[in-house]
């Protein structure tokens, strides 16, 4: 395998030849899905958000997440911290959280999440998915392409909801504000039982960045897509065993599209 930089490079253990036949080790995904990506008159003003660790192709299994570390929102009335909203809901003996959020105002709201370090034993990695979506409220359509400001992050160039399937979503995959050259992009749709991959590498598409950090894919179909750009961290960190271990860090999105009919 052509090895990749140090900056895009997404931590990967490799198997010993020995065990050929092994199963291909497939993506997580820090799912951070909203009730609706779009509030207007019908829906209300009230939203719920789901927390899951998860292969979402596949549709799991599921991994327990920790308690965040942080959970918030930036919207027309400035940064919000949605932390003591959290309530931590057990699904199939997995850890997983939502909380609920009551729209204040018309804007954007940027909700994001840093989720507790999980250990990925198959990767001997810990692995931290820094992840955010996108909602916009009664049209102002104003904020959504602001910043959180999270270390590593990916900024949409294409208004993340609105979205038909087949349109071409962009966006820059940053870390500590800068764009990321060539860096490296899982795609999954978040299955909803009606595809089954003919073969593993329709599970998780995977595209690169050009020069500028930019990359680009064309959602061929409606629900959510969550774009993950996956980066090598500067500083290892201790497994719950106290072994110092890479880090795995992902710069997360979510958007939604919907068949045009």
């Amino acid at each position: 395998m052509t090895p990749l930089s140090s900056q895009s490079r997404p931590i990967r253990v490799s198997l010993a030849i020995a065990l050929m036949g092994a199963a291909v080790a497939h993506a997580h995904f820090q799912e951070l899905i909203p009730s609706t990506d779009i509030v207007d008159a019908a829906s209300g003003n009230a939203l719920t958000l789901e927390m899951r660790f998860t292969h979402p192709m596949e549709g799991g299994p599921l991994m327990a997440m920790g308690e965040p570390v942080q959970v918030g929102v930036l919207s027309p009335g400035g940064r919000e911290d949605l932390k003591s909203s959290l309530r931590e809901q057990v699904i199939d003996g997995k850890g997983t959280y939502r909380l609920d959020y009551r729209i204040k105002q018309p804007g954007d709201y940027v909700f994001y999440l840093e989720p507790a370090p999980y250990w990925e034993q198959a990767e001997r990695a810990m692995i931290v998915h820094y992840t955010k979506v996108v909602v916009d409220a009664f049209g102002a359509e104003e904020g959504w392409d602001s910043d959180v400001g999270l270390p590593v992050e990916i900024e949409p160039l294409v208004r993340p909801y609105g979205l038909w399937a087949g349109n071409l979503f962009q966006g820059i995959v940053k870390r500590d504000g800068k764009p990321v050259p060539f860096a490296e992009v899982e795609v999954e749709w978040r299955n909803d039982g009606s595809i089954t991959p003919p073969a593993d590498p329709y599970i998780t598409q995977v595209i690169k960045a050009d020069a500028n950090g930019v990359f680009s894919y064309a959602m061929p179909r409606a629900g959510w897509w969550g774009f993950a750009a996956l980066l090598e961290g500067d500083e290892p960190m201790k497994n719950p065993d106290g072994e110092q271990v890479p880090v795995e860090l992902g710069a997360l999105i979510w958007i939604y599209t919907r068949e045009m009919r």
